[in-house]
């Protein structure tokens, strides 16, 4: 029986051990008991603020296992990923270098330092057990998100963001950092990533260099993992890409994993969403149908479930008793539901139009 609900302060040693085994290590969730215990205390003021728009709110979610007690895994919703600070990343672009003397032309492609980014919202700081991998949970705990955004849209930008964890060799370090980033902070992937997540960002403006990097100057192996996200995070992206978002030209700073951006609106989870009362039936007797995450519509007790989207003859929602005492309602209380499964597997793998 598991359930997506916010985190609490008894969660502590469950998120320390998701952030130490998180494939590969989050710079937005460090392994550092500090940062972890202020991540807890920030989720809990959001979910109890009075919010009427996007600002400064980070919602911290778990994934709890009912059955064993445990909490197996955690996903963030920052309300606006610039709020506090720029939230930095790079773009690709194309420049055209031309001589009508030499009749030459030539496009040459570039990474600019740009914190566009900063208005959208950012789903991130996503680690799941690896007990649960390959199962609902993984899509439960990623999605769970986007029905949360869906109940309350004046907390969160009308654009939402994911960036992915970009490619690692098989030493664990970064091609493209190595190239670009080493050269100014003297200092390797790993211990960089866990820096950016302890302190912050804010010292990438003051070292970085603010001119285009020309790509052509980057080493093959770096060039090669622009845009390219981590190996175990690729079944994510494809979720993700079916889910509605696209791929954009931002990438990032650190290790040029991509950026994906969508307008929420746009999304199969927004979209296909419906509210339902429910009606509460033994299990044995609900009929077979497709898996859906199912909401309550409770704030700071926000609960989601996968359950069956099996409905009544006049559009209720049958759920079992522990389906109902998860989400924590009573028979005519209504949910949000929507299939857990997405409509195909094809998506437009290009970019956001908004981007080219």
């Amino acid at each position: 029986m598991l359930v997506v609900r916010p985190t609490r302060p008894a969660d502590l040693p469950a998120l320390e051990r998701l952030a130490g085994n998180a494939t590969p290590r989050l710079t937005n969730l460090p392994a550092h008991r500090d940062r972890l215990e202020e991540r807890i205390t920030r989720s809990q003021r959001a979910f109890e603020a009075e919010v009427e728009f996007p600002g400064d709110e980070h919602y911290t979610f778990v994934l709890e296992d009912q059955e064993r007690g445990e909490v197996v895994g955690t996903a963030t919703v920052r309300a606006q990923a610039g709020a506090r600070e720029a939230y930095y990343t790079y773009r690709q672009e194309t420049l055209i270098h031309a001589s009508q003397q030499l009749d030459v032309r030539r496009e040459v492609q570039t990474l600019s330092l740009s914190h566009e980014v900063s208005e959208a919202s950012l789903l991130c700081a996503y680690s799941l057990d690896s007990r649960y991998r390959g199962t609902s949970a993984e899509s439960l705990l990623r999605r769970a998100r986007l029905m949360f955004i869906a109940q309350y849209p004046e907390r969160f930008a009308e654009i939402l963001a994911m960036a992915f964890p970009g490619f690692l060799d098989d030493d664990q370090q970064s091609p493209f950092w190595n190239s670009v980033g080493r050269h100014f902070f003297v200092r390797d992937y790993q211990e960089i990533n866990y820096v950016a997540g302890v302190r912050s960002k804010s010292f990438i403006a003051e070292v970085m260099p603010q001119f285009p990097l020309y790509l052509a100057l980057l080493t093959p192996q770096a060039r090669a993992a622009i845009g390219r996200e981590h190996p175990d995070h690729e079944t994510a992206m494809d979720e993700m890409l079916a889910e509605g978002f696209l791929r954009s030209r931002h990438v990032d700073i650190f290790d040029a994993g991509p950026v994906i951006k969508a307008e929420r609106d746009r999304l199969s989870s927004f979209r296909r969403a419906a509210w339902h009362p429910v009606r509460i039936r033994p299990a044995h007797s609900l009929p077979d149908a497709e898996p859906a995450m199912v909401a309550n519509q409770r704030l700071r007790d926000f609960r989601c479930v996968v359950a069956r989207y099996a409905l009544s003859p006049t559009g209720q929602l049958m759920l079992s008793p522990e389906h109902a005492e998860q989400l924590g309602v009573e028979e005519g209380r209504a949910v949000l539901a929507a299939p857990l499964g997405l409509p195909g597997d094809a998506h437009d793998p290009g970019y956001d139009e908004g981007e080219l």
